[in-house]
This record gives C-alpha cells, structure tokens and sequence, in this order.
C-alpha cells in the first residue's frame, strides 16, 4: 500500500504544458548539406558539412563550417554568434552554450544570458541548475526565470545533484534533501537521503529511514518500509526490485507487481520500463500495460521517449512506439539511430530516410 506523507500546500490548477509538435531529425547529404526534418518535411538548412551538431526535441544547434553558432527552430535557422561559443548542450525544450566563461540559454526564440561566468551546470529538459562564479551561488533557469538555490558555503560544489527533464534534487551543504519543480524549492527532507534517482516529475529515494519513498507530481508516498534491492526512475515510472524479491513498478500512484523474480536485466528510460522476464522474453511497461516484444531479449536496442528501436534475428529493425511495433526495413543498414521518437536510418553512403509513426520519408 502507498502511504501519502506530504502535499504541497499549494495545489496547482492548471500546469504550464509546452506544445510540441512532431521531434525533429538531422542529417547531412551526399553534396554535404545540412538537412532537416521537420513535421514531415525534409528542409536543406545549410551548405556546408557542419563542424558539430546536436538534435534536440525542439531545435537543432550546430556549429558550422566557419565556426559561427547557428540553431534551427520553428521551421527557421538563426545565427547567434560568429565564432564565439566553445561548448553546446540541447534537450527538449532548451539550448545551452557558453561563450568562453559566460552561460547562456536558448528557449523558443529567446536568448538569455545567465552567467558571465559559469564552469559547472546541468541541463534538463526544461530546467537548468548553473554554479554563478560571479555571485558563488546556484541558480536555476525555469521558464524565463532564474530562481536562487543555494548560497551558502556555494564555494564548493554541491556534491550530490541529479538533473532530468523539468526537476532537480539534490544534498545540500547543511546535509538535506531538496527538489526544485514547477519554479519551487521544495525542503522535502530534513536530512540527506541514501540514495536517489530522477526522472520527470519524479524522484525516487531512500530516506535516512531506509524507507523507499517517491516523489511524484508534487506529492510524496512511502512505498515499502525496507529499501528496494535495486531501482530505476523514468518519466512518472519507477521500476524497482523489491526487498523481498518482487519486481514491480509504480507507474500513476498506483504499484503493478510484475512478478516474483529478479529480471537479469531491466532498464528505465523516460517513459518505458523494459526488461526479461523469466522465459527470457523481451517485454516493455509502457503506460500501465506490458507488450512483448520478442521471444528472447536482444543484446543491442535503443530507448528514447516513447520507442524502442533494434534490429531482430531475422534483420529486420522493428521500431515500438506508443504501443505499437512496426517492421521497418530489412535492408543492410550502413547505420540507424533513434532521436526521441524519430528513427533515421542510413541505406547507402549519406543515404538517409527518416521513420515516425508508421510512415517512411526521404
């Protein structure tokens, strides 16, 4: 049974939800252009093979072949600077970069300078934890804003800290537990914790009890008294092995046990839990029910978001998403890659065509 311990004080109505169309893909042609595609259409951006590139949910960052830092986004390419930024990172909804010391943001058109000088910070998909040298604090960037998190004795690296999708958590320097989500700092507990894990709006920890709690959506529940053998936290998931040996997941505030057994393996990204079971299957939690997928557990398959993409025994590679598995193309693959939920996959040399959803582009 789960036992509810905190609620935040303040309910929250209506949550700020950012509307994402279809993920993006990239690749680079034979004539060494930059091409995109971009809800269902493949757009020629640049000339010129870039010199490094990243694939984010909404933009696409990239430094080209004289070294000026450009982003696709919103169907458009904009230039930043010429020459100036040394370091990129993406996610879903944000691009940070830094221009020799000083840090800098990128969300929906919009450029936000954070620090001038910054060495340490952490990108989510929407929340970015950064270390101020100029003031020796920790701040974070949340939808525009810049929230303080810690400043004392912020000299030294916090040396706990976990960053994922729209939430941070984190050992403090007085040893307690804290969470940043929705733009709040939540003091959730007074001592540090064992251990724990992150994923969206979710955390899941050992307290200084030894008792198994998760955060979820603003709310706190104890899930069992003596500590999980072994956990993993996704997107509003958790999957754990229980301390008397049942596999189980906790997935909307409810726990489904699996069975009784410890799966020889079993991994949890974002919102999928997959693992073998006891006949060896290769199966996947995803949104409340189980799906198998085949009769023996690949060594090789990639997850992301809401799909899983591998290459089966007969040569075929077989996209899951969103509970459905499609037979892609068994054709000899120079190379395939799965971004979100958007499979690219290479036939020939710089021979590319994109898969989402059932349907084929090129």
């Amino acid at each position: 049974m789960i036992v509810r311990v905190i609620t935040i004080s303040i309910f929250l109505l209506f949550q700020f939800v950012i509307c994402i169309g279809q993920p993006l893909s990239s690749f680079v042609n034979m004539q060494n252009q930059v091409m995109v595609w971009d809800n269902g259409l493949i757009r020629k951006v640049d000339y010129l093979r870039p010199l490094e590139v990243k694939t984010g949910r909404s933009a696409i960052p990239y430094i080209d072949n004289s070294r000026s830092f450009k982003i696709y986004y919103g169907g458009g390419m904009k230039q930043l600077n010429a020459g100036f930024t040394n370091e990129f990172k993406v996610s879903d909804n944000l691009v940070a970069f830094k221009n020799n010391t000083a840090l800098s943001v990128f969300e929906q058109g919009k450029v936000t300078k954070l620090s001038t000088f910054c060495e340490k910070y952490y990108l989510g998909d929407s929340v970015l934890l950064f270390f101020d040298g100029i003031r020796s604090e920790y701040k974070a960037y949340y939808k525009g804003q810049v929230h303080p998190i810690e400043g004392f004795l912020a000299s030294e690296a916090l040396e706990v800290v976990k960053v994922t999708d729209n939430i941070i958590a984190y050992d403090n320097y007085a040893n307690q537990f804290r969470v940043f989500y929705q733009g709040r700092l939540l003091h959730q507990e007074d001592y540090a914790v064992n251990s724990f894990e992150v994923g969206r709006s979710t955390v899941g920890y050992i307290d200084i009890n030894r008792r198994f709690k998760i955060f979820n959506k603003g709310e706190t529940y104890i899930v069992e008294e003596f500590p999980p053998n072994s956990y993993q936290v996704g997107d509003n998931v958790v999957a754990f092995i229980s301390n008397d040996g049942y596999f189980k997941v906790y997935y909307d505030q409810s726990i489904e046990s699996i069975g009784f057994f410890t799966p020889e393996e079993y991994r949890v990204i974002d919102n999928m839990v997959a693992f073998k079971d006891q006949s060896g299957y290769f199966k996947v939690f995803y949104k409340g029910k189980i799906y198998s997928l085949e009769s023996y557990y690949p060594e090789k398959y990639i997850m992301q978001y809401h799909s899983i993409a591998y290459v089966n025994r007969m040569g075929m590679l077989r996209l899951f998403t969103e509970g459905k598995t499609y037979d892609v193309t068994n054709a000899t693959l120079e190379n395939w890659e799965l971004t979100y939920d958007v499979l690219k996959y290479q036939v020939g040399k710089n021979m590319f065509r994109i898969y989402y959803k059932g349907r084929e582009f090129h």
